[in-house]
């Protein structure tokens, strides 16, 4: 139902944040999601019903990292 979410992957949201970003990190995982504003840095929480339903794509998934040795 809902998509799969993790710490450090990067969202584009519908709408832009009042600063004008888009991009969104994930920093907080729980039945509220703490997201990160990649141009400001403010922080808000949304249900994850609400970031399903404002989410527009996944922009880079925390998978996707390779770590460094």
């Amino acid at each position: 139902m809902f998509p799969d979410y993790q710490i450090g992957d990067v969202v584009r949201l519908r709408k832009p944040h009042p600063c004008g970003g888009y991009e969104w990190k994930i920093i907080r995982l729980g039945a509220d999601i703490g997201l990160e504003c990649l141009t400001c840095q403010r922080r808000v929480m949304l249900s994850r019903r609400d970031l399903a339903h404002r989410m527009k794509a996944f922009v880079k998934r925390a998978q996707d990292e390779v770590p460094s040795s």
